[in-house]
């Protein structure tokens, strides 16, 4: 049998990358999948690429009506939720003399206060027996210049992981991350950040690594199934590093 098969699962941030390989992935093994994204026209062009019984929402993660919407939404249409994977966020690159309070703000209400209150408003709609996951980051575990906001933001979901495990544990609800390292996926080029920035920083990656690449968004989302999944049923609190080594070795 598929491993999610009689799921729902939703998936922020699934209109490319990450999201949207990990979006397939769950549609594959069976569930029942919630996509959400910023534009709409992104969202209906996926309407030609993923196949089975699917929801697209427009939903901005930085807003808290948009999120007790997409709860609301959800629990109305499939009338349950089993797999929460908080994946949307954005990536910021400058030093600190470039640094803004908007920008902090930017980053802090779309990859944690976004997340947080996904969580809150879909409390009491998570079965017993689900699971929660967070897109973190290796850079809440090792530095790198230029990513002031960025990294706080990473190292505050995973204090959050911790935290919601202990708040859901009572409920036999599981909460993990997983923390990406060098990842091939359009977030990089997003953001205005300036393209000379992302390739001054892609270009050392591949010698940091122990395995001499970078990953890929299918290596991730094989992770998120499963942490979704009964395999990882005594996991939790956890942030699983799929990194090729960069912040283990």
């Amino acid at each position: 049998m598929n491993k999610l098969e009689g799921k729902v699962a939703i998936v922020t941030g699934a209109t490319s990358g990450i999201g949207l390989a990990t979006a397939k992935k769950y549609l594959q093994e069976g569930a029942k999948v919630v996509l959400t994204g910023r534009s709409q026209q992104k969202l209906d062009a996926l309407k030609d690429e993923i196949s089975g019984d699917y929801l697209l929402v427009q939903a901005e993660a930085s807003s808290l009506e948009d999120s007790r919407g997409l709860i609301a939404k959800t629990i109305a249409h499939f009338g349950k939720i089993d797999v929460l994977f908080l994946n949307a966020g954005v990536f910021r690159l400058e030093g600190i003399h470039e640094l803004t309070e908007e920008i902090y703000d930017e980053v802090a209400n779309i990859n944690v206060k976004g997340p947080l209150f996904t969580v809150k408003a879909a409390y009491d709609h998570v079965n017993e027996g689900g699971s929660i996951i967070f897109n973190t980051s290796i850079v809440n575990v090792k530095g790198f210049a230029g990513m002031a906001a960025y990294s706080a933001s990473k190292a505050a979901l995973r204090s959050l992981t911790r935290t919601l495990a202990s708040e859901f544990g009572p409920k036999g609800i599981r909460v993990n991350a997983i923390a990406p390292g060098p990842i091939d996926t359009p977030i990089y080029g997003k953001h205005n950040v300036p393209q000379e920035n992302i390739d001054q920083m892609a270009s050392g990656f591949p010698s940091m690594v122990s395995l001499g690449r970078f990953g890929t968004a299918d290596e991730i989302a094989t992770t998120a199934l499963f942490l979704a999944s009964a395999d990882s049923s005594y996991i939790t609190g956890a942030e699983i590093p799929v990194d090729g080594g960069l912040a283990q070795v």
